[in-house]
């Protein structure tokens, strides 16, 4: 059923762009297709009627009163990989239009959709790694102290990106102990 997979891919994605046709070819299609693939996202043409049903109970109802008129899906669980083909797309062909779309429930106009595209994708992200390189050993070795025994075995492995360790926390994990000093609300 139409509508069940609809919903499925709305409850799994992390990002809808809604894009109009103005008059794509088969060929513009299918590389725009191709494109999303390759970036790990999807591209649907669904009839407004049956995505709006499909929305219902999802966090992406809001985008519904978008779909007007000749509407595609763009859909990916990276936040960033459908908005960015979408975007470059657009750039270089008229006759794709972003109309919008969401990130869980929060709605983005076109500057959205253009401002999400401009950030770097999970797999750019993953590909710098842990910057651990930059803290002191002092601020290292404090935040391994401060942190639960569980987190300590994360931040142990430098294949993933776990955790931003803040210098302005070394008074609190400081083995000096000023934390002591702090008002009791403020050490809750």
């Amino acid at each position: 059923d139409l509508v069940a997979e609809l919903k499925n891919v709305f409850t799994e994605t992390s990002v809808v762009v809604i894009t109009r046709n103005l008059g794509l070819s088969v060929a513009q299609s299918t590389d725009l297709r191709l494109k999303m693939r390759d970036a790990g996202a999807q591209f649907k043409v669904a009839k407004n009627r049956l995505a709006k049903i499909a929305l219902e109970g999802t966090k992406y109802g809001s985008i519904g009163d978008m779909l007007t008129g000749p509407t595609a899906l763009a859909t990916s669980v990276d936040p960033v990989a459908a908005a960015k083909v979408a975007v470059e797309f657009a750039k270089s062909n008229d006759r794709l239009e972003i109309v919008g779309g969401a990130m869980g429930d929060t709605l983005l106009d076109l500057n959205g959709i253009k401002a999400l595209a401009s950030l770097p994708s999970l797999d750019q992200l993953r590909g710098k790694g842990p910057i651990r390189h930059g803290l002191s050993c002092t601020n290292l070795a404090h935040g391994f102290a401060g942190a639960p025994p569980a987190d300590k075995t994360i931040l142990r492995r430098i294949d993933c990106v776990n955790i931003a360790i803040v210098s302005s926390y070394n008074d609190m994990l400081s083995a000096h102990q000023p934390f002591e000093r702090f008002p009791a609300i403020i050490k809750a």
